[in-house]
Formats: C-alpha cells, sequence, structure tokens
C-alpha cells in the first residue's frame, strides 16, 4: 500500500479537492504546512502508484484509485476517531492524534466490525447502509446523529 505520509498527502489532496474544486501543490503546502519540495516528491511518489495525474505546473487530479483510497482513509479515521472520542470517552485533541495513528495499521475487517459496533453502541439513527470500508457507502452514517 502507501505509507502514512504519503496517506496524508493523498487525503489532503481529496479535502482540497472537495473544498476548492482543484488542487495545487502550493495549496497542499499551506494546508499541510510543509514545503513545496516535500510536496512535489509526495506528488511524483503517488503518480508512480496510479493513485492521481500530473503534469508540471497543472493542478493535480486524483485517479478514480486514489479517490476510492482518499475516501477509505477518511472513513476508516472516522470510524476509529468516533470509537475513541464516543464510546471510550477520550478528550477530541487526545481521540484525533491517536485515531491518526491507529487507522493507517488497522485492517479493512477490523474497521468493519468497529463500525457496525459503534454504530449499535451510539445509537445512530437509521443506519441500513451496512457500511464497509472498502466501499464508499455513507459517510455521514459515521457522523454522529443521535436520536435524543
Amino acid at each position: 500500500m502507501i505509507s502514512k505520509s504519503l496517506e496524508e498527502y493523498l487525503k489532503t489532496m481529496y479535502v482540497l479537492k472537495k473544498q476548492n474544486g482543484r488542487v495545487r501543490m502550493t495549496d497542499i503546502a499551506e494546508k499541510m504546512n510543509c514545503t513545496k519540495a516535500s510536496v512535489n516528491k509526495a506528488v511524483h511518489n503517488l503518480k508512480d502508484k496510479g493513485l492521481l495525474t500530473y503534469e508540471t505546473y497543472g493542478t493535480i487530479e486524483l485517479t478514480e484509485f486514489g479517490e476510492d483510497l482518499a475516501k477509505k482513509i477518511l472513513e476508516a479515521y472516522d470510524i476509529v476517531f468516533l470509537f475513541l472520542k464516543d464510546v471510550l470517552n477520550l478528550k477530541e485533541e487526545q481521540a484525533k492524534a491517536e485515531a491518526e495513528n491507529i487507522k493507517s495499521v488497522i485492517q479493512d475487517e477490523t474497521i468493519n466490525q468497529l463500525a457496525k459496533y459503534i454504530h449499535k453502541v451510539l445509537d445512530l439513527a437509521d443506519l441500513d447502509c451496512n457500511y464497509d470500508v472498502t466501499k464508499e457507502k455513507c459517510r455521514c452514517c459515521a457522523r454522529r446523529t443521535n436520536k435524543n
């Protein structure tokens, strides 16, 4: 697969695309608080792995495979974060940091089981999407929508 560092770049590119409609080297460097040289190296590594397309001085486009992987990374993070924050009651900042570490090493089947567990424990509303981290089902289902 890809390293934790490259996952962060890919995730950032996906988020920037959703927010701005485009992704540029400068935007990534600003968002991640790193140098353009670091971004350039990551972009070329991700391009070599078929996760994005990029022409020098152009915009960066995630491939379908790259976009699917970015969504999977975000979904895995969401599930682990919710478990740590809402089930184990960790403080939000601690839950964010721990989720970042855990999601990069946890297996898909474990994420799927964890998702089912938190949906049940947190009584998330009407979750009939059969959450599966390997598919884009309903990222919103990972957001708390309790019936209070």
